[in-house]
């Protein structure tokens, strides 16, 4: 339940539409739910957040994906699952809501019940090489769920420069960005001194033996010396497309 649904909630009982008791029992799944023995769905995220809870597939068993996600689909207008692979997608899909998406690069599942809804601009998805189009997936398609257009805008890594010189347009049109980037993680801090908008820097496990699986690429993100440069975790992108999705509302809110 989201905000508004609360609200239309609350004037039908006060309107004399819904009975109180009705209303107790809509209300007592907050602020959460136990599903089975291995889960606490957090039903007032959407509340506090803005966003319902995400499940996050990697380590859960098939069954507790599928009994998660469904009892999400239930009461949320939303749902994303993430780092869930194909085969594991493939076992539950038939009892999975018919409106999920999955998709495959990315390994994210989305339900998303206010497609048609208006986006708002602003957000830019770059990455270094096409082994990081993965990452960049998962943050422009969470960005996507929670209401905001993402322009993509794949291999432009330093080793090419004027790939990227040639994209300055996407850049300064750009309200938040997305560099996504493995190997030395250079394309962070070249975009950093580019552009005037916030850019979240998203290291990737892509590279060889010395990269360390992303940390050759997320200390030298750390290390920036371009402003304005944020960095999340190795392989991250729900998280960047969140961050990138929650700074460019804000223009959006102030308004």
């Amino acid at each position: 339940m989201n905000e508004t649904e609360l609200k239309q909630l609350l004037e039908a009982v006060q309107a004399g539409q819904v009975p109180v008791n009705e209303a107790v029992d809509q209300l007592r799944r907050l602020p959460y739910e136990a599903v089975g023995d291995f889960a606490l769905l957090d039903n007032h995220r959407d509340l506090r957040c803005g966003f319902p809870e995400v499940v996050f597939a990697q380590g859960k068993a098939p069954d507790q994906i599928l009994a998660i996600t469904n009892r999400l689909a239930e009461h949320s207008r939303q749902v994303l699952v993430t780092r869930l692979d194909a085969e594991v997608y493939e076992q539950i899909r038939a009892e999975l809501p018919a409106d999920m998406v999955y998709h495959a690069r990315a390994r994210v599942a989305a339900l998303n019940r206010d497609a048609d809804r208006l986006k708002h601009p602003g957000v830019l998805v770059l990455t270094a090489g096409t082994a990081d189009i993965p990452v960049a997936e998962e943050a422009a398609l969470t960005a996507e769920l929670m209401g905001h257009a993402v322009e993509r805008v794949f291999d432009v890594g330093v080793s090419g420069l004027h790939r990227l010189l040639n994209r300055m347009e996407a850049l300064r049109r750009a309200r938040v960005i997305v560099v996504v980037a493995g190997m030395e993680g250079a394309l962070a801090s070249v975009v950093g001194g580019l552009v005037s908008a916030p850019v979240i820097a998203v290291p990737t496990s892509v590279g060889y033996g010395a990269s360390f699986n992303g940390l050759a690429a997320l200390l030298a993100m750390l290390n920036s010396c371009a402003k304005g440069v944020a960095v999340v975790n190795i392989d991250n992108g729900f998280g960047a497309g969140t961050l990138a999705a929650m700074i460019n509302a804000q223009r959006f809110e102030e308004k």
